[in-house]
């Protein structure tokens, strides 16, 4: 049986940050930290070996697949920093047209750093994202 990767830890979030070589990514991550707990009221956890999440759900597919993920969350990587939030395409769509400099993926936005993008819309799509796991996923903690 298929065994999840990504699990939630007790490693501290905290020595993770603080062992980021970049300067400018390591006081990213840590402003990343105020603005997903501020926004969401969840504790920042660690997931993995290297994403920051804040919440929890479960999910299971209709293939039989489930598992446990953060509701919201980043990953401060070398290269950039991913935001995981989880919105409706079009709702998506229109936050991110004046988010600022990114790219992204199915449920991934990289971004170089926090001066590059919008801090307001950031807790737009943190606040939107939640809610959208809490509507589809009801229940959680």
């Amino acid at each position: 049986m298929y065994e999840l990767k990504t699990k939630e830890t007790d490693h501290s979030v905290i020595e993770f940050i603080e062992n980021i070589e970049q300067v400018k990514k390591r006081e990213d991550a840590f402003q990343l930290v105020d603005i997903f707990t501020e926004t969401t009221g969840y504790q920042a956890k660690m997931w993995g070996p290297s994403i920051i999440g804040f919440g929890k759900y479960h999910y299971k597919y209709s293939s039989g697949h489930e598992g446990d993920a953060p509701i919201v969350g980043f990953s401060p990587r070398k290269a950039k920093i991913s935001l995981y939030v989880t919105l409706e395409t079009k709702q998506r769509e229109k936050l991110l047209k004046d988010f600022g400099k990114y790219t992204s993926g199915k449920s991934c936005i990289y971004i170089n750093k926090i001066d590059d993008i919008d801090i307001d819309i950031l807790e737009k799509l943190i606040k939107q994202s939640a809610a959208f796991i809490n509507e589809v996923y009801p229940n959680q903690e």
